[in-house]
């Protein structure tokens, strides 16, 4: 699964977040990309095949929330 985390207003650094992703999903997940421009900036996280989606994305959440940037941020996730 992969997942492109945008970020608009972001109040904090992205590669704050970029660590704690990294932190949190450990061998389940790897951030595989970023970038800034216009405003926004972006994060791509790829989810290690055979995981559960539901709670990969639930653990995508808590991290965010944990952060404070949730309210800034958007998912596009696909397959």
């Amino acid at each position: 699964m992969f997942v492109e985390i945008v970020f608009v207003g972001l109040p904090i650094d992205r590669d704050e977040v970029e660590e704690a992703l990294e932190v949190e999903f450990g061998l389940d997940g790897e951030v595989t990309g970023a970038g800034s421009g216009m405003g926004r900036c972006h994060l791509d996280l790829e989810i290690a095949d055979g995981s559960d989606a539901s709670a990969a994305l639930e653990r995508l959440s808590a991290v965010l929330s944990e952060l404070g940037v949730a309210d800034c941020a958007s998912l596009n996730v696909s397959e």
